[in-house]
Formats: structure tokens, sequence, C-alpha cells
């Protein structure tokens, strides 16, 4: 700031004041400093700026790399966050570095409060240890952790919306490629348990194993061809799961929805892609981050101290992927 103030020969703290967009400047001199800064290359030094404030107002987004989803939802939260007057630091989840790293960091940075994607269920007791000194939001699951809100979708009722689809286009025969143990996956099992249940179709249900990735799509397809006898739908967990089991089949000369019906889980950008074209269960994203955003607000700005858990209702978009079976 000194090097701009002596460019434009003025005070310091004139400088500081225009590039702290705080008023008393002049426009024409607001101006000329903010010329000058630009010339000289002037970067504001945001870890000093946060060391100075009493509060960071910066809210810490643990994510992994693995799911488009969760690329989208931080994509979400940015925009959300500015509304509260929030800023973001993120820190992802990788396979050399814990869950509990990538929190410690957060929290070391000085972030007010943690959003938590697709985080694995870890001891709920470690995750309250973490909510007794920052509030916590978890997306998409709930893991009952003391003192932790979370924002997540009914997935039961998602994946019943994709089994009735199915059913009303004359399938029978439809299998789930299931997530395990992953976030929501569970829940999604149990939607389609549920579906197959209500529709009298018990004698058809057909778990395969599976993984929110498209390697994992791509195995149980082969799992499947390797039947001799293909269902006539397949319901995957997740987006990039279909799309794995999609080109597998079409690299084995079987048609989707010709031989095959799809539906997939998220309605993520891949799902829209033209060559897919896939039906998929939605979340919306957007209103996933107003609510995540807004829990948080409630817990730094209103003193909240109760928890809230808010499951949100998810729609079926139908796309080219699914068809009535052949005779």
């Amino acid at each position: 700031m000194a090097d701009v103030a002596a460019h434009v020969g003025v005070s310091r703290q004139l400088v500081s004041l225009v590039l702290g967009d705080r008023p008393g400047p002049s426009t024409r001199t607001r101006e000329r400093v903010l010329r000058a800064a630009e010339e000289l290359g002037y970067r504001a030094d945001t870890a000093a700026q946060l060391l100075r404030r009493a509060r960071s107002r910066q809210v810490g987004v643990l994510f992994t790399m693995e799911h488009p989803m969760d690329a989208d939802l931080v994509e979400a939260l940015y925009p959300e966050a500015a509304r509260h007057d929030y800023s973001v630091a993120l820190s992802a989840m990788l396979a050399n570095r814990t869950e509990r790293q990538a929190i410690d960091e957060l929290v070391g940075l000085r972030c007010e409060a943690l959003i938590l994607i697709g985080m694995s269920a870890q001891a709920p007791e470690d995750l309250a240890r973490v909510a007794e000194r920052v509030p916590v939001v978890e997306i998409g699951q709930r893991t009952n952790a003391a003192g932790t809100d979370s924002v997540r979708t009914d997935a039961v009722r998602g994946v019943r919306q994709a089994v009735d689809h199915l059913v009303s286009l004359g399938h029978r025969r439809i299998a789930h490629v299931h997530g395990g143990d992953l976030p929501s996956a569970p829940e999604r099992r149990a939607g389609y348990l549920e579906g197959m249940r209500e529709h009298g179709l018990q004698a058809y249900v057909d778990l395969v194993p599976g993984a929110y990735t498209e390697e994992a799509g791509a195995r149980a397809a082969s799992a499947l061809l390797a039947r001799g006898r293909l269902p006539t739908a397949v319901v995957c967990c997740n987006d990039q799961s279909a799309r794995g089991l999609m080109e597998t089949l079409l690299r084995a000369g079987r048609s989707v929805p010709g031989d095959v019906s799809v539906v997939g889980y998220d309605d993520s950008r891949a799902a829209r892609l033209s060559f897919l074209r896939l039906t998929s269960v939605r979340q919306d994203v957007n209103r996933i981050a107003e609510l995540t955003l807004g829990a948080v607000a409630e817990r730094l700005e209103e003193g909240r101290t109760e928890n809230t858990h808010v499951v949100l209702p998810t729609t079926l978009t139908v796309r080219d992927s699914t068809a009535p079976p052949h005779p």
C-alpha cells in the first residue's frame, strides 16, 4: 500500500480506505488509486487481513474430487456464501489424506463453520468433537453426531420414483447397481427394495455391487453380461455409475434403451450430455446450497444451538435412456 500511495502521491491511510472500499475518498481519487494498484500489481494479503479481523467470516468446505456432484455443489455454494457475506475455503479429501487432516486444515484457517460433502460415515463422536469447536453441516447424509446439522434429499423416495417409472413402462426384471456403504447409498438401496416390494416384484430383486464411479458401473455391466440374460432395466446408484454401465453395454453390442433401460441418480451435467441423455433422479443443488448456508448463518448470526435436519424432495428427469421393454 505504501508503494501505491507513493505512486499516486497520497497517504497510505487514503489508499487503505480506497482498497477497503470505505467512504471518504472522492470518485477521482478512487479511480487514481485503483489504476495505480493495477499498474503496480498490488494484491491484498488475504491471510493478513483474516488475522486482523475479529471474525474471519470464512466457511470451510470439505469435498471429494471423484464425484461431479460434489463439484456442482461447490459451485452452488460460492454465490450463496457471498450472499451471506462469507468467503469459502476448500479442502479436498484424497486417498493419501485423511478426513481429519482436511478438517483440521480448515479449522486452522480460522473457518467459522464447516460444510462436509460426501464424507464417509466416520465415528459420530469424532464429528461431535469437531462440532464443539465450529458449526458443522453435512450435505448428503446424516450421521446424527451431536451438534451437527444436515441437508440431504429423500433418497428412498428418489429411487422409488425411478422404480415406479420403469414399472409404468412395463419393466419387471429391474436390477439395482448399489453403492455399498457410501453416503446415501443405503437409502437408495432401500428405495429400490421398497419400490420392488410395493409393485409385487420381490421375486425379481437383483442387487449388483457397485460404487459411485464409472469403473464400478463398467464392472457391474460386465457382471450382468456374464450371466447371459440381462435385466430389462437397471437403476444405478449415481450418474457416473450409469455412464460406465451404459458404455460397457454398448461396447458389447447391447442397445440402451433397446435392450436395457438405464436410470441414474443426481441428474448431473453428465446426464444431460447429448450422447447419454440419461434418465436420472434430480437433486436440486442450488436449493441444497441455499439451505446449507442458511443453517450456517442461523448458527453464526442468530445463535441457534439445536440441531436441524432438512430432507428435500426429489424429481425424476426422464430422457432417452428409458423405454418400454422389448416383447
